[in-house]
């Protein structure tokens, strides 16, 4: 058998062509990590001056660790971004941040306290809105099946508004309101159409999809009108209901601004065209969010203020040629302002290395090539984001610096699962070795939120760090914890 020759600074066959060698394998690449992510003067990673060994002493691995200055400062970016840019055009910006994404009552009042309002997805996220205090004017409830218990719940809030999904939901949520009598502030959420560059789990504005209604003629009973139009008629007949406007969301993790500006287009002409119609004024409008985060040194996300002064040129043009004032615009950030708030912490445990044809090389070459297998003590429970989207991440030695010769790595968790892969292609140091911390940036949103107990694996705690202090602000579960749900015996 052939083997490839050593070679320190060659990218391996197996790599994908994304992935480059790094100059530096102890260097960090500062849009993966949060702000106070650094190496102190052993080579550790610090965040803050603390080090990830003092917070494996502290709370054990794997760990979510974030900097909580860091999650106020992308919030607050988001926030005067979009305020500064949409001031001549609507007064300002309504901020909500995707709850989704990561909640709990610390983040609750994080948001809060910067000023932005917050979105939900279900009961149980009205619930965590609920205990943190937030005002219920404040809140979003979003949904494509909500249970009637959920909406009760944001009337008994006094939610800021509801994100309607359908024309049958439209229905219950006039009817339950009508029976408590009271008035529900609702939006519509709109199908534009639009086509993300992004993973087809994650699309959430094309037609061959669950959510919302479609703005394609012919789509209801009513000849010649789209769901889109027959709710926003409907909706305007009920007295129980206080339509405030429209809502649309392309799809999360997108780079590329065109989608946000043709679905902004598309719906403003709707807007109108509504208007126009039936001679009412919806006074907001929620083009949702979906702005992309880097997850590997090639990933190129849009700083805030460059999103916001491409959808505020978009709007302020498109309401002039249409003749119309312009709605209020919400937006809903979550990912963007907390995923690259995180790193999750791992310890190594076993390390295999197997020899691979490399893609496209006929077997006959009968030439192979090593790639490294470095198994944590985590996985798929803690990060399925591999599993669904085939979502890429990087990773580093996070317990000390290495000049040891970069070797083709993936980072594979410890369930009874091949799939189990949390990052598929990284380049770390020869010498990692069992009891080794590695560290996996931009791991704050949709990890802990999707999060399991696959294989009975508790699910790991969330640290904040601030100002050189941590504290739990989700704890870590037990054995006891998980056993204390089973019933039997």
């Amino acid at each position: 058998m052939t083997t490839n020759p050593s070679n320190s600074t060659a990218a391996s066959p197996l790599a994908p062509e994304w992935l480059q060698v790094p100059d530096d394998l102890n260097t960090l690449h500062a849009p993966l990590w949060a702000g106070g992510v650094t190496r102190n003067d052993a080579g550790e990673l610090t965040i803050d001056g603390i080090s990830v060994s003092e917070l494996q002493r502290q709370y054990g691995t794997p760990l979510f660790v974030m900097s909580e200055n860091d999650f106020r400062a992308r919030a607050r970016a988001f926030s005067d971004a979009f305020n500064d840019a949409f001031a001549d055009i609507c007064g300002g910006v309504d901020v909500y941040y995707a709850g989704k994404s990561f909640l709990c009552t610390s983040v609750v009042r994080w948001v809060e306290e910067e000023g932005l309002r917050l979105d939900t997805a279900s009961g149980g996220e009205l619930a965590v809105a609920a205990r943190a205090g937030i005002p219920g004017a404040d809140v979003a409830l979003h949904g494509n099946n909500k249970s009637d218990g959920e909406i009760h719940r944001a009337l008994d809030l006094k939610l800021g508004r509801i994100v309607v999904d359908s024309l049958a939901e439209l229905d219950r949520v006039a009817a339950i309101a009508a029976n408590r009598g009271e008035t529900a502030k609702v939006m519509l959420r709109l199908t534009p159409g639009v086509h993300a560059h992004t993973h087809e789990f994650i699309a959430t504005a094309h037609e061959d999809q669950k959510f919302g209604l479609s703005m394609a003629g012919d789509s209801t009973e009513q000849a010649g009108l789209s769901a889109a139009e027959e709710a926003v008629a409907a909706a305007t007949g009920y007295a129980s209901i206080e339509l405030l406007g429209l809502h649309c969301h392309i799809g999360s993790q997108i780079f590329e601004p065109d989608g946000f500006a043709l679905a902004a287009e598309k719906l403003l002409d709707f807007l109108a065209a509504m208007q126009s119609k039936y001679s009412i004024v919806l006074p907001e409008l929620d083009l949702g969010g979906g702005y992309g985060i880097a997850y590997t040194p090639v990933d190129t996300p849009r700083p805030a203020a460059e999103i916001a002064q491409a959808m505020a040129a978009v709007v302020r043009s498109k309401c002039a040629g249409l003749g119309i004032s312009a709605p209020r615009i919400s937006i809903e950030p979550g990912r963007a302002i907390v995923g690259s708030t995180t790193f999750t912490l791992y310890e190594v445990g076993t390390l295999k290395t197997v020899r691979v044809d490399a893609p496209g090389e006929q077997a006959e070459n009968d030439v192979t090539y090593p790639r490294r297998y470095v198994s944590v003590d985590g996985g798929m429970s803690d990060n399925p984001r591999p599993v669904l989207y085939d979502a890429d991440y990087s990773a580093v030695l996070a317990s000390r610096t290495s000049d040891a010769a970069p070797q083709l790595s993936r980072v594979v968790g410890k369930h009874c699962e091949s799939g189990d892969i949390v990052v598929r292609d990284v380049y770390l140091p020869k010498d990692v070795a069992a009891g080794d911390l590695l560290a996996v940036p931009g791991t704050g949103a949709y990890c802990w939120a999707l999060s399991s107990n696959y294989n009975y694996l508790a699910r790991p705690g969330v640290v904040a760090v601030r100002d050189g202090s941590a504290r739990l602000i989700v704890r870590g579960e037990t054995e006891e914890d998980l056993l204390n749900r089973d019933m039997g015996v």
